[in-house]
């Protein structure tokens, strides 16, 4: 007892001293550096979720779970129920990415009227930044959420680290164009700021009307492979829950087979469907975080 109150009292003399003197240890605990926001995290806040990956993978492993155990109880046969209960578990990220792209394109559409309201405000006699920070109260609609924290993060960081978050942020390759011509007016700015806008506008118009044909020409090929894929699964869950001598055949091992094959297949074609209809897109030559300051970065994650 002793000999604890004496290393206490020691110990307490040390630190009183080293803080006298100004030596005083630092004891802070260890943190480690937060890491950017991933990948996987910017698509779902690009969906409209709140979720988190580990939730939506957690989430759409129990909805195909519950799938088979259902479709397995039903049909009676694990083969069957296996293809329809993994499209169910892909479902909600086929609806993430339908709503992902859909205000993507939403975004898109709506640039050409945010350059006209920027460049209206500048012809009046505004800044660039002020017409810019106008966009979250004026703007577009599909522009007011990207831009709402434009004002407050342009003061903190300045217009162009405010800019380059909510290009990535966006993480399309529109929005870079924009963004980045935006920057380069907002720098070198003067009297070729409107001309420069003006050009603008046209520009992303001509290349919307390009995408437009390009997603209209694909669309009609996605819902075929999606019905080729969906209808014949369908018809065989009926058929196996309906008829005793279909479950019964299924439950054979050249029911299995024609199922085995059948599943194959099936992917195959879904696989080369969607390569065909695949909408690649424009990549993001602009993009990424290379020219992202580090107060950008810091305030993405």
């Amino acid at each position: 007892m002793r000999l604890l109150a004496a290393v206490l009292g020691g110990g307490a003399v040390y630190l009183l001293m080293a803080s006298f003197l100004g030596v005083a240890p630092n004891l802070e605990l260890p943190t480690r550096a937060r890491p950017q926001i991933s990948k996987r995290q910017l698509w779902l806040i690009q969906a409209g979720s709140e979720l988190t990956p580990r939730q939506f993978v957690t989430g759409s492993i129990a909805a195909g779970v519950a799938a088979f155990l259902l479709l397995a109880l039903v049909t009676q046969s694990v083969l069957i129920a296996l293809i329809p209960a993994i499209a169910v578990g892909l479902l909600p990220r086929a609806y993430y990415a339908r709503e992902r792209q859909k205000r993507i394109v939403e975004i898109q559409q709506a640039w050409p009227d945010g350059i006209r309201d920027i460049l209206a405000h500048v012809s009046s006699g505004a800044t660039l930044t002020r017409a810019l920070e106008s966009l979250a109260t004026d703007g577009p609609e599909a522009l007011r959420f990207a831009f709402s924290r434009f004002p407050l993060q342009a003061r903190m960081f300045g217009v162009v680290p405010a800019l380059e978050i909510v290009k990535e942020e966006l993480a399309d390759p529109t929005s870079d164009k924009v963004i980045e011509v935006l920057i380069l007016a907002h720098e070198y700015g003067g009297d070729l700021v409107q001309d420069v806008l003006r050009d603008l506008v046209d520009a992303i118009t001509e290349d919307l009307r390009v995408l437009e044909e390009i997603r209209t020409a694909g669309l009609e090929q996605r819902i075929e492979g999606f019905l080729v894929v969906v209808v014949p699964w369908a018809v065989l869950v009926f058929l196996a829950t309906v008829p005793p001598d279909y479950r019964a055949f299924y439950r054979t091992s050249t029911g299995q087979l024609v199922v085995v094959i059948g599943a194959v297949w099936a992917m195959v074609g879904l696989v080369v469907m969607r390569l065909i209809a695949r909408d690649r897109g424009e990549g993001r030559v602009l993009g990424g975080s290379a020219t992202t300051s580090r107060e950008a970065r810091e305030a993405v994650r």
